[in-house]
C-alpha cells in the first residue's frame, strides 16, 4: 500500500483564517518559579544548575540512565532554532532518526515537513525534540521508567528554550506534557496555558500514515498553530 500523500494539505495555504491575537494580559512565559513544567516531575532532578543548552545536550548524549541507551545507535537530542517560540515534541526516535541523529527524518518526519510547509512554518526556524531521546527496540512505546528518566531532559529543554507554544504530537507527548490521563482523541485541537506557555495536542504524523482520516483534524490543528505562531513570531 502506498503511504505517500503527495497532495496533502496543498489547498490549505490559500485558506483565510481569522488571525489570533496574542493575549496582552498573559503572564510572561516561564517567569521565575520553582514549579516544574511537566506534571509529576521533580524539578530538582531536571538539572536546575545547568543554564547552557550545549552543556545539557552533551550531558544527554552521554546519558546511560536507562536501558534504551544500550540498544540504540545514538542519542537524538533535538534540532532546530533554540530561540524559537515554537517547540514541537514527539514520542521518540525511529530507525531513520537513530541513524541520522536528527528527529523526524523518516516517513513520519517527511509528512511533518509537508504539514509545516503547508502551514507556512519553516522547520529550520523552530525546535523539534522527542519525549525520549533514544530509540526503543523495535520502535515499541517507551516504558514509564524510561519516560521518567528522559523527562528530566525534556523539562530542562523547556526551561532553557522558553517556548511560547508547545505542540504535542501523539498520545505519549500529550500525556507527558499535559497530563497522564489525557486522551488524544478528546484533547487534540484544544489550547491550554501553563506558566505563560500555550500548549496544543494533535495526532502524530505516523498515525496519519496508518489512518488518512486524521489528515483533516491535524490540518485544522495546524491552521490554529500557524495563526498563534505568526501572531508572536
Amino acid at each position: 500500500m502506498n503511504l505517500e500523500q503527495p497532495n496533502l494539505f496543498q489547498e490549505s495555504v490559500k485558506e483565510k483564517t481569522e488571525e489570533i491575537k496574542p493575549d496582552v494580559n498573559a503572564q510572561p512565559a516561564f517567569s521565575h518559579n520553582d514549579i516544574p513544567f511537566l506534571p509529576g516531575l521533580n524539578g530538582q532532578e531536571a538539572f536546575p544548575d545547568i543554564s547552557d543548552y550545549a552543556k545539557l545536550e552533551n550531558l544527554g548524549k552521554n546519558c546511560s540512565a536507562c536501558r534504551l541507551r544500550s540498544t540504540c545507535g545514538q542519542v537524538v537530542f533535538g534540532s532546530g532554532n533554540l530561540k524559537s517560540p515554537l517547540l514541537i515534541i514527539g514520542e521518540g526516535p525511529g530507525q531513520d532518526e537513530d541513524i541520522q541523529g536528527i528527529p523526524f527524518v523518516g516517513r513520519a518526519g517527511q509528512l511533518l515537513d509537508k504539514i509545516l510547509q503547508a502551514a507556512e512554518i519553516e522547520r529550520r526556524q523552530i525546535y523539534i525534540t522527542n519525549v525520549v531521546k533514544c530509540r526503543p527496540p523495535g520502535n515499541r512505546l517507551p516504558n514509564p521508567d524510561e519516560v521518567k528518566m528522559c523527562g528530566r531532559f525534556l523539562e530542562a529543554q523547556i526551561r532553557l528554550i522558553k517556548p511560547e507554544i508547545i505542540v504535542c504530537l501523539g498520545s505519549l507527548a500529550s500525556q507527558t506534557v499535559i497530563s497522564p490521563k489525557v486522551k488524544i482523541t478528546q484533547m487534540r485541537g484544544q489550547w491550554l496555558s501553563r506558566q505563560g506557555c500555550r500548549i496544543i495536542a494533535t495526532f502524530h504524523p505516523a498515525a496519519l500514515l496508518r489512518n488518512p482520516s486524521y489528515k483533516r483534524p491535524v490540518w485544522e490543528d495546524f491552521k490554529s498553530i500557524r495563526d498563534v505562531y505568526k501572531s508572536i513570531a
